[in-house]
Parts: C-alpha cells; sequence; structure tokens
C-alpha cells in the first residue's frame, strides 16, 4: 500500500467539500464556512497541545490528525493550496529560524 500524504487528504477534503453529502462532516464544514472551520482548528490545535504535554502518545497522535484535517479545511475555504504552504516552507530552509523570523515585515 502506498503511503498516505497530506495531497491524499488535500484531494479527500477537496472531493468531498461541495459533495452535499448530509453524512459529510467536511461537507458541513465548508457549508458553515471559515468562521466554524477556524474555530475547530483552534479547538484541534489546543486539545494537541495539551496531550503532547500530558505526555499521551496516542492522544497525541489522533489529536495531530485532526488538527491536520482542520487545517487543510482552513486552507481549502481560503483558497490556499497546500502546495503553497510547501513553498513557503521549502523558501526557509536555507536560512535560520531566527534569521527568518527577522525578516518579516513587521506589522
Amino acid at each position: 500500500m502506498a503511503e498516505f500524504s497530506f495531497s491524499d487528504l488535500e484531494a479527500i477534503i477537496r472531493d468531498r467539500a461541495h459533495s452535499g453529502d448530509p453524512d459529510s462532516w467536511t461537507a458541513k464544514l465548508f457549508a458553515r464556512g471559515i468562521d466554524k472551520a477556524a474555530q475547530k482548528l483552534g479547538e484541534e490545535a489546543v486539545e494537541t497541545a495539551i496531550a503532547a504535554v500530558k505526555g499521551d502518545r496516542q492522544g497525541l497522535v489522533s489529536e495531530s490528525a485532526d488538527l491536520i484535517y482542520h487545517w487543510l479545511v482552513v486552507l481549502g475555504l481560503s483558497g490556499v493550496p497546500l502546495s503553497d504552504v510547501l513553498k513557503e516552507l521549502e523558501s526557509r530552509t536555507g536560512r535560520s529560524g531566527i534569521a527568518e523570523k527577522a525578516s518579516r515585515p513587521k506589522g
């Protein structure tokens, strides 16, 4: 079996987003819009952090999966393809994180 990738998940989300399937959480999130999806992303980020602090390995794995899913939903709703995020990450690999952060516009 081939490895499952973020790109695979992005494609599944894109397919389900406007499917109209009443049993699809993805379709429901897209119908509810960016505010609800961003709220869920924030909730999952907090739950992921809590699992990490507790040392709950399985919780961290599970919450991380939820976090990544909701992050990709927010990207999809915002019209930002995963490839744009990957390009940004790639552009940062040639310099230190401290230098990269210092080079960002203030504001």
